[in-house]
């Protein structure tokens, strides 16, 4: 067979380009009886392309990654070429890995359609700001709910979400996982690298740390609220809150000058570092010399930031509206977001036991070893072949 698959968010440096470059470099070496072509509207820079697959370029007045924002869209032109390129009669199954880039197509190949989760749906003015912002994502959604011959989401809770929220049957939609990169990992020793040294993270002393968008359904205000409480009591004078994430260039909506105001008036500007984007071999150190992590959104679809961190043997305190419960166990405690009052108590109790954060440690790294992209790869092969079989 001949496998079309929509690269256009290969250079998305969030969840969605994660996400695409694992998944696709694991499929494409494991499946070695199918060809893959990768299409593309920007040359890859930020990884290259799997060995063995080829790539087709489409022209592009901006590329998908940058054009399709919170604010904007892709022009008429730009999804027509990409509409014609992926209509190829070359093409025995398309595979579009996220439904954010995705665009009707006009061809008989077979359609796999990934839904990562419900989170624009559920909570459009939190992630779409404007009218004709949360327009175009109706529209998008609906055709491509329509044209797929084969749903794809990445955890059990978005399948459960997706079922509620457009009314599609359960056994209509595949779970295929995602897991930690390999660089994601316990390391012996940790020293700051020279970036977080610049940042201003301390050498000593417990870090709270936050990985992720600025969006607002990420509910960054009670974190702030919650590390502020405990950083104001007896016996907790070091603790630090680090909050990683681009909030310069974000195409997706972004709160930061609200979550910045909120840090400056509860007085943890002293005590807050945002670094900004930063790459992985900074995430990892930072990861294994935090106390805890973070993660209290109103919802996850599978919240890999927190399987990052289990992956390095770091606590994790998470939401509840997420899959983490099922996937981590015991490596999180877990907060219902509708209470924002439940954080300062478990973060104070993660910080102050180190019998606790030792329990969790462990079985947070028992956990994060569990998810492999290979297991993820070979999901995404049987739909393929399911969807390829009539």
């Amino acid at each position: 067979m001949h496998i079309g698959v929509d690269a256009t968010c290969w250079e998305n440096t969030r969840g969605y380009g994660r996400h695409v470059r694992a998944l696709l470099t694991a499929l494409v070496a494991l499946d070695r009886a199918n060809g893959y072509v990768f299409v593309l509207d920007t040359p890859p820079t930020v990884a290259p392309l799997p060995p063995g697959a080829e790539a087709r370029l489409v022209r592009a007045t901006a590329p998908t990654a940058v054009a399709a924002s919170s604010r904007g869209h892709r022009s008429v032109g730009d999804m027509w070429r990409m509409s014609r390129a992926l209509s190829s009669v070359d093409f025995d199954v398309l595979l579009f890995p996220t439904i954010y880039s995705y665009l009707p197509v006009l061809t008989r190949a077979r359609k796999i359609v990934v839904v990562h989760d419900v989170i624009a749906d559920t909570y459009p003015r939190l992630t779409l700001p404007s009218p004709a912002a949360r327009m175009f994502w109706k529209v998008k959604v609906a055709a491509g709910l329509r044209q797929a011959d084969a749903l794809v989401t990445v955890s059990n809770f978005s399948r459960s979400g997706i079922v509620r929220r457009f009314g599609i049957r359960p056994e209509r939609i595949a779970v295929v996982g995602e897991a930690s990169d390999p660089v994601f990992r316990r390391l012996a020793d940790a020293p700051l690298t020279p970036r977080l040294h610049e940042l201003g993270v301390p050498d000593t002393g417990r870090l709270v740390a936050y990985v992720g968008g600025f969006s607002p359904h990420k509910n960054l205000e009670p974190l702030v609220d919650a590390v502020a409480a405990v950083a104001s009591r007896p016996g907790f004078q070091d603790v630090r809150l680090v909050m990683v994430g681009e909030h310069q260039r974000e195409v997706f909506h972004s709160y930061f000058d609200v979550v910045a105001r909120r840090v400056a008036a509860s007085g943890l500007a002293d005590r807050t570092i945002f670094t900004g984007y930063l790459p992985d071999e900074d995430v990892v150190v930072l990861l294994n010399r935090s106390a805890v992590l973070a993660l209290p959104s109103l919802i996850e679809g599978f919240g890999l930031p927190a399987v990052e961190a289990a992956a390095c043997g770091c606590p994790v305190v998470a939401t509840t509206a997420s899959p983490l419960p099922e996937l981590l166990g015991d490596g999180g405690i877990y907060v219902d977001p509708r209470e924002p009052g439940g954080l300062a108590p478990v973060l104070e109790r993660v910080l102050t036991s180190d019998a606790l954060r030792e329990s969790m440690r462990k079985a947070a790294l028992e956990a994060a070893g569990r998810l492999t992209w290979d297991a993820a790869a070979r999901q995404m092969l049987a739909v393929i072949r399911s969807v390829a079989a009539p």
